[in-house]
């Protein structure tokens, strides 16, 4: 049985034990896009762990058989999914491919890289979701090439209010292992940060494009 619970908490420990997710609210990082922000989370750094990799692969796919039933392929989002999307595929026993951010320069030009039958429903799978953008522009990629999407799942949403509204606009579900409210609760709970910071992340999390500015 998918304990949800259960499993944000789990997730969200393992990823500030390995410092996939670093919280800094008295030094923060610059996103590209310019936000300012008390976290930053990479998890890239989950597939040099075995076991954590293991687990990660194992509850998403999982995730993905509870909320998206019958699945015929799985896709990746160039580059931090794709590595997580091969491995989930390996554990469904699925046919993988992935998508690029622009299409290659050379050669065949290709987008979308892999071969998969017409017809088969596609759960895309990432790493980590922000504002949903790059996500989404896969979505649409693969929609445009005439395939069905059932969804997308990830390992760790940051829960924005425009993450929902753009998935939601692009009528396209998304589930996520863990999430920024699940990390706040296991740090919290754990003392990880002292009240100060934990008070500074709260408030990043009500305004995050204007907080630090």
């Amino acid at each position: 049985m998918f304990n949800k619970n259960e499993i944000e908490q789990q997730v969200a420990e393992f990823l500030l034990q390995i410092k996939a997710i670093k919280l800094q609210p008295d030094n923060p990082f610059t996103w590209a896009s310019g936000w300012k922000s008390p976290i930053y989370c990479d998890n890239r750094i989950t597939l040099s762990y075995p076991s954590i990799r293991t687990y990660i692969r194992q509850q998403l796919s999982l995730l993905i058989q509870e909320e998206f039933g019958s699945v015929g392929c799985i896709a990746g989002v160039a580059t931090a999914g794709i590595p997580q999307g091969a491995l989930v595929a390996q554990e469904l026993g699925l046919p993988f491919i992935y998508v690029r951010a622009k299409p290659k320069e050379h050669g065949t030009g290709n987008l979308i890289e892999g071969e998969i039958m017409p017809g088969q429903r596609i759960v895309v799978v990432e790493d980590l979701i922000s504002t949903g953008k790059s996500s989404l522009q896969a979505v649409d990629a693969l929609r445009d090439a005439g395939y069905e999407v059932a969804g997308l799942a990830a390992i760790f949403s940051y829960g924005f209010d425009i993450a929902n509204e753009n998935f939601k606009k692009a009528k396209c579900r998304f589930v996520t292992l863990s999430n920024y409210n699940a990390m706040l609760k296991f740090a919290e709970e754990k003392q990880y940060i002292n009240m100060k910071s934990m008070d500074l992340l709260k408030q990043w999390r009500t305004n995050p494009s204007q907080w630090g500015r």
